[in-house]
């Protein structure tokens, strides 16, 4: 049984809340913690509050928020100057909300000539070049393997050793169970060389569309239960007998999800909740 306490709700399941009804809707649902995102509502975080507000509400709310969801790009050396940029800002904004954690995804482009060896270089060197900006700030990077075929990091293990070659203590590997099963590795990842203790977040979907994996988008992410065909809950167990003691956040994307009235919402996450903390 998982303690619900390890559970968060991460804002692009609900995207059509105001930030205090999302707050709200997470402590309907006994929920202590959220994530927040950049990439909807127009890229305000915090939907244009000033920082204290945002920090006020959420604790009168009983809610802490983990992650600001994300710093993109964040491993292509042409974009880095930009990349950074944008993680000034977050840092401040974390500071600010009392928020733990960035999570940093990689480059995801059909575009991206890059060779494998380039990739992992600018990998490296992105997270050196980023480290003591995290490190002074004291907030933590949560670096997210993307599974799609098009993506320069889609392998758990990869993005462990770019962290360890980086340099940097500040950062930890978020596992998303969707992304698992699309990428090159499977559970067998968790095996005698994987430190469970690098990971700093585990995202949660489900699909059960009867496509191909090679067909499965965001789109296709729904809340888990006994008929997800990636069967995220047997990932879940296999971290959790590894010893990870972290949270896990709702990632839903599908509109199918989002779209949802409020109380058929909160009925589906409550038997999603149920099927996953047994």
């Amino acid at each position: 049984m998982i303690d619900l306490k390890r559970f968060a709700l991460n804002r692009i399941a609900a995207p059509r809340y105001a930030l205090g009804d999302f707050f709200a809707l997470a402590r309907e649902l006994g929920l202590s913690k959220v994530e927040l995102r950049n990439d909807i509502r127009d890229g305000a975080i915090i939907d244009g509050m000033a920082p204290k507000e945002a920090a006020k509400l959420a604790a009168d709310n009983g809610i802490s928020i983990i992650t600001i969801n994300a710093l993109q790009k964040f491993n292509l050396a042409s974009a880095r100057e930009k990349a950074t940029a944008e993680l000034r800002s977050m840092l401040e904004l974390c500071q600010a909300i009392k928020c733990p954690a960035i999570v940093l995804c990689p480059n995801n482009d059909a575009g991206d000539t890059r060779t494998r060896e380039t990739r992992f270089a600018e990998t490296v060197d992105s997270l050196a070049a980023f480290g003591p900006l995290f490190q002074q700030a004291g907030i933590a990077g949560f670096v997210e393997p993307l599974g799609f075929g098009i993506s320069s990091l889609a392998s758990i293990a990869v993005a462990q050793k770019a962290i360890e070659k980086s340099g940097f203590g500040s950062y930890k590997v978020l596992i998303d169970t969707f992304h698992l099963y699309l990428g090159p590795e499977d559970t067998s990842v968790f095996g005698a060389g994987f430190d469970v203790s690098k990971t700093g977040l585990v995202h949660v979907s489900g699909v059960e569309d009867p496509i191909p994996a090679s067909e499965y988008r965001d789109c296709h992410r729904i809340l888990p239960g006994p008929k997800d065909s990636m069967k995220s809950k047997e990932i879940i167990d296999a971290l959790i007998k590894k010893g990870y003691r972290g949270d896990f956040a709702f990632e839903p994307f599908s509109d199918r999800v989002q779209n949802m009235p409020r109380e058929d919402f909160i009925a589906a996450m409550r038997a999603s909740l149920k099927y996953l903390a047994e």
